[in-house]
């Protein structure tokens, strides 16, 4: 293929599918990460021209039409087509976020969502497993693997969602004993990022903060923490595989929420040793973990960089974050 001719009729990349002329913009075909076009257009894939100087490719230009649309606007329009043919072109360019939308399109059709539109699907991970120097926890994973499926133990499915939150574009998610985030990007759809090692007690709570300010100079540093029935296991994470735990606090209380604010990680519970509710905040910035007895707490929401608590006195605590100190 002359490139030459290709990059001759300046920010347009002309094509010629099954017979039907199409024009675009390089922008527009290659955002998709490794697909069939970035390959094309970097002369990793052979092409010839027809007589126009348009790129020949031997594919179904009905079909071609709603991959393009898609590459336009990211959006699967409701055409009336063949679902599975359309998936199959989508395989062929290398078009993953659409191959992802398809397959949950394939599912509804044969499940009773009815109209209801989805986004994605994301496949069951691989868990991770106990430590091969803890026979008894290894023996108890094995166990609720093998007996959960046969006497729907659904408690006891490792393999179970037991909690979701997002924050922007990331996403933790608990299973019996692990929390998994995702990152969604633009070219290639949802993207597992961490993993936790295998935790021995049962996540109760989760969440994530995917902006940090203030905890260290790499700004893509994010944070996740899990709660169990009185502990929280907070961890670090990059864009990657990598991760450190930041600490393990005992609230000293049975957990009932766990959120950030800005920064700071916080968790309301009811007191263990006396009537009334418990209040946790971990400081990102002073890497403090304080906690405090207050009234037994009714309800809480954010406000900002404020934290309400409805308490049973009837009192509202309204508490701004940003002044809490050592």
């Amino acid at each position: 293929m002359d490139s030459s001719r290709i990059h001759s009729v300046g920010p347009l990349i002309n094509l010629n599918v099954g017979g039907k002329r199409f024009s675009t913009s390089k922008e527009t075909l290659t955002w998709v990460t490794d697909s069939f076009f970035s390959s094309l257009l970097s002369d990793r894939i052979s092409s010839f021209q027809d007589e126009k100087g348009y790129i020949f490719i031997d594919r179904d230009p009905k079909l071609f039409r709603c991959i393009l649309n898609f590459l336009r606007t990211k959006e699967v329009d409701n055409y009336e087509i063949d679902v599975k043919a359309l998936k199959r072109e989508a395989e062929f360019y290398g078009i993953h976020p659409l191959v992802s939308r398809l397959t949950v399109c394939e599912e509804l059709e044969r499940s009773s969502c009815g109209d209801v539109l989805f986004h994605g699907m994301l496949p069951s991970p691989s868990l991770p497993r106990p430590s091969l120097d803890d026979n008894s926890q290894n023996e108890t994973f094995s166990e609720q693997l093998s007996l959960a499926p046969a006497e729907g133990k659904s408690l006891g499915d490792p393999h179970k969602v037991l909690l979701i939150t997002g924050h922007n574009s990331w996403i933790a998610v608990a299973y019996s004993h692990c929390v998994l985030c995702y990152k969604v990007k633009e070219s290639c759809g949802w993207q597992q990022v961490f993993v936790s090692p295998y935790l021995p007690d049962r996540v109760r709570r989760v969440a994530i903060n995917a902006k940090v300010q203030g905890m260290a100079p790499d700004s893509k540093t994010r944070m996740v923490a899990a709660a169990f029935s009185s502990t929280i296991r907070l961890w670090s994470f990059q864009d990657d595989v990598t991760f450190a735990e930041i600490g393990t606090f005992d609230m000293a209380a049975r957990i009932d929420a766990l959120f950030f604010i800005g920064s700071q990680l916080v968790s309301t519970g009811r007191s263990a040793s006396r009537a009334g509710g418990r209040v946790g905040v971990w400081n990102a910035v002073s890497q403090h973990w304080q906690a405090q007895d207050v009234v037994t707490l009714t309800s809480y929401d954010t406000a900002g960089s404020f934290l309400l608590l409805g308490g049973v006195n009837g009192a509202i605590y309204y508490i701004g974050m940003c002044t809490i100190k050592d």
